[in-house]
């Protein structure tokens, strides 16, 4: 990694106050220490502070805060560029990316910087016996919290850097596996582990998460509030499982953690089977309309884990918001930079002008520069920049759990049921049977693009192309990119090459 990434030191802490919704992840600061004698770890307030300064890292414009999910929709089918701008992601939609593009090194940067926060945090607590300062349970969650973001770090980084799971069952190079806080100047030199040896440590962090996590923020299980949200808890750790799993096309798996939090037939955490045992944890629920969740306070129960901002000095810049890159309209054009392709999920013809989706979330400006070209108001914050950037919601774990089934048992009622409650709450007209899809083939392929509908502009477009190994469809001038193409996935950051002699070559 380069040199000056590796100087992490969690003396990065400062003391912060959480106790008011305004300061999210960024309270206000109390006093400023050092990295010296354990100090960060010697006080509840210290240690509590170094937890959101995970959270504020992970937050950065250029990774959960937008980019990722920018990223992983431009490489995909469903935007056309407008800018020609490098700056904000030309090369990934053009796929035409190298070693040092801006986004290949960024992101790269970022994500493994948020990895190391993590790594120095859930070193000194066992170092300096963190248990003891803030007492046992409390450090269970924080360090459950820091496995958590580590293991969504490193999930990220696969997306984009390493092949598929699926190809070759995880034995292609994946990315260098690091667990422990680098915090000096070093030769820290490190080989790739295989894909599979990552997604194992995904899987390890993920579990021992769901076993450290608390079930709740609040002792008042009807109200939702900001921290079950912005931060993880148990149910946090089950449903990105089964993202996990359903990458690495273990469906089974997928199935047995879904069913966890997901009800048989009402589809809240209140039916899994963790509700039966008593222990229901935060109850996720589908909201009654999809526009809600994607408007002030951003605070339903349909948000898995978001990253939050509130107040401008949290805005994660003009050209890392989700609303600069995807929206416009004629008084607030914002930059504007990816217009949706008529000839991608916009041509599907099962997608009505009527559903909810297309009505609230399609808009095309009648004036100005972009006049009559679709763009996504999705997030419409232009100016502010105060959008949250979802990084998951419960409708995927509900099409992960009915793609899961389908894939195993074809036209499966549960799958259908599901499929139906994510339409049926955006088009009220649309109903799938087992008759009109036909075979099991055909509600996967369903599913699929009903995934395309509803996460549009979220981060889940390119990973479902090469989850299943699928070719990347050509738009505008770019032709497809087959599995097969160096552009399939990104090259590993220039910085990493230069100063890890380990690394070796290429993935593809």
């Amino acid at each position: 990694m380069k040199k000056k990434l590796l100087t992490i030191i969690m003396g990065v802490a400062v003391t912060l106050n959480y106790s008011c919704r305004k300061n999210l992840l960024t309270p206000v600061n109390q006093t400023q220490v050092a990295d010296q004698n354990g100090q960060p770890f010697s006080t509840a307030a210290r240690i509590q502070s170094q937890v959101l300064a995970l959270y504020a890292n992970a937050r950065n414009g250029q990774y959960l805060g937008g980019r990722f999910q920018v990223y992983n929709d431009v490489k995909a089918d469903n935007y056309i560029n407008t800018s020609g701008n490098q700056i904000t992601a030309s090369n990934t939609w053009a796929a035409n990316v190298n070693t040092t593009s801006t986004e290949v090194q960024n992101l790269w940067a970022q994500a493994y910087f948020d990895i190391n926060l993590c790594n120095v945090f859930i070193d000194g607590m066992a170092t300096y016996n963190g248990a003891t300062t803030v007492g046992a349970a409390t450090a269970a969650n924080y360090i459950a919290e820091a496995k958590f973001l580590r293991a969504v770090a490193y999930y990220s980084l696969l997306q984009l850097y390493a092949r598929p799971y699926v190809d070759g069952n995880g034995s292609k190079p994946g990315v260098p596996l690091r667990l422990k806080g680098l915090t000096t100047y070093s030769d820290q030199s490190l080989a790739k582990s295989t894909v599979a040896e990552v997604y194992a440590q995904i899987l390890k962090d993920l579990n021992e998460a769901e076993a450290g996590l608390p079930l709740n923020y609040s002792s008042v299980a009807t109200t939702n509030v900001v921290n079950n949200v912005i931060r993880a808890h148990r149910n946090t750790a089950i449903a990105y499982k089964t993202r996990v799993y359903l990458t690495m096309g273990q469906y089974a798996n997928v199935i047995t953690e879904a069913n966890k939090i997901v009800g048989a037939t009402n589809f809240s955490a209140a039916g899994g089977s963790l509700a039966a045992s008593g222990s229901a944890g935060v109850n996720f629920a589908l909201q009654p309309s999809v526009l809600s969740v994607f408007r002030t306070p951003y605070l339903t129960f349909e948000s898995v884990f978001s990253v939050p901002f509130v107040v401008s000095t949290e805005q994660p810049g003009t050209q890392t918001a989700l609303a600069s890159f995807w929206y416009a309209s004629a008084s607030t054009p914002g930059n504007a930079d990816f217009y949706l392709n008529p000839n991608g999920v916009l041509a599907d013809a099962n997608w009505k002008t009527t559903d909810d989706r297309r009505v609230n979330f399609v808009f095309t400006p009648t004036t100005g520069t972009f006049a009559g070209k679709p763009f996504l108001s999705k997030f419409n914050a232009v100016g502010t920049f105060l959008d949250y950037a979802p990084v998951m919601r419960y409708a995927e774990v509900l099409l992960n759990l009915a793609e899961a089934r389908a894939r195993l048992n074809g036209l499966d009622p549960q799958a259908i049921d599901l499929l139906n409650a994510i339409r049926q709450r955006s088009d009220k007209t649309t109903l799938f049977t087992a008759a009109t899809l036909g075979s099991g083939a055909n509600l996967v392929s369903t599913i699929l693009q009903e995934r395309n509908i509803e996460f549009l502009g979220e981060g889940l477009r390119n990973i479902d192309f090469m989850r299943t190994l699928g070719t990347i469809p050509g738009k505008q001038n770019i032709a497809a990119v087959p599995p097969s193409s160096p552009q399939y996935i990104w090259p590993i950051s220039n910085d990493e090459l230069l100063y890890n002699t380990l690394i070796g070559g290429s993935n593809n």
